[in-house]
């Protein structure tokens, strides 16, 4: 396990911290291998009855480290990006969120896997995929506009403009805020109780409710990745990066349609 992802039990529940404070928890792709082998080794690991995630520091997750990712970009199903978000597609047991600070694409879109997700009352959300030159992820193309409508999903993936907790309730990332004080421990209070549940109707009612969509999910993950991959080679998405990094506006004109 990577020492910036922390794993320990809480009882029967798996705790996991992402723990890359300096980087206000952005995430490199040795901490989405250690998510996606915690998900997997989860699974079938009797002894776990549910999955607390949360973020050490000020901030849960500020989505990708853009300089680890386009160095190391995915390039397949085999890879940890993709491990990670098939193991959140398939994910048999509870699993709870708790959030805090900032929420950054991945960061984000995760939420909508969490079985119950919790923030603080002033935490901020923004996808910023197109900003980057790049295309959104980990089905969101399919989720959101189920959940928000086509407008205003629209809205948030088109536009990258950051949002608070009303929406994210309104769209179906959280099932509530909470006074940031309160937060971890209401989330952890409430894996708790997902883990005294008889485990097999726990399995078989998740199931029952992610199954109508998991195929379809699965396939827009997919479509998305292959979008994704290649425009991470793209003049739009140097452009963006580059100005990221250098902490000026990008300049989008010069390119044509």
């Amino acid at each position: 396990m990577s020492d910036k992802v922390l794993k320990s039990m809480d009882g029967r529940v798996l705790v996991l911290r992402l723990n890359r404070v300096h980087k206000k928890n952005a995430l490199s792709l040795d901490m989405y291998a250690a998510l996606a082998d915690a998900l997997n080794e989860a699974a079938t690991d009797k002894q776990v009855r549910a999955v607390l995630l949360g973020g050490e520091g000020d901030t849960f997750c500020a989505g990708n480290d853009l300089m680890d990712f386009m160095a190391n970009p995915p390039t397949g199903p085999d890879s940890p990006v993709a491990r990670f978000l098939s193991a959140m597609v398939d994910f048999p047991k509870p699993w709870v969120i708790a959030a805090h600070g900032a929420a950054v694409g991945i960061g984000v879109t995760m939420l909508l896997y969490a079985d119950l997700a919790y923030a603080a009352d002033d935490t901020t959300f923004r996808m910023p995929f197109v900003q980057l030159g790049l295309a959104p992820e980990a089905g969101s193309t399919y989720l959101l506009p189920r959940a928000l409508g086509y407008r205003r999903a629209a809205e948030l993936l088109l536009t990258g403009d950051r949002f608070g907790v009303d929406l994210a309730l309104e769209g179906g990332f959280l099932n509530a805020a909470l006074p940031a004080d309160e937060v971890w421990d209401h989330a952890l209070a409430r894996a708790h109780h997902l883990a005294k549940q008889p485990p097999g109707a726990m399995r078989d009612a998740k199931a029952l409710i992610r199954q109508p969509d998991r195929e379809a999910v699965h396939a827009a993950i997919q479509r998305e990745a292959e979008i994704f991959i290649s425009r991470l080679s793209s003049p739009e998405t140097a452009e963006a990066i580059g100005a990221f990094f250098q902490k000026r506006a990008p300049d989008f004109d010069q390119f044509d349609d």
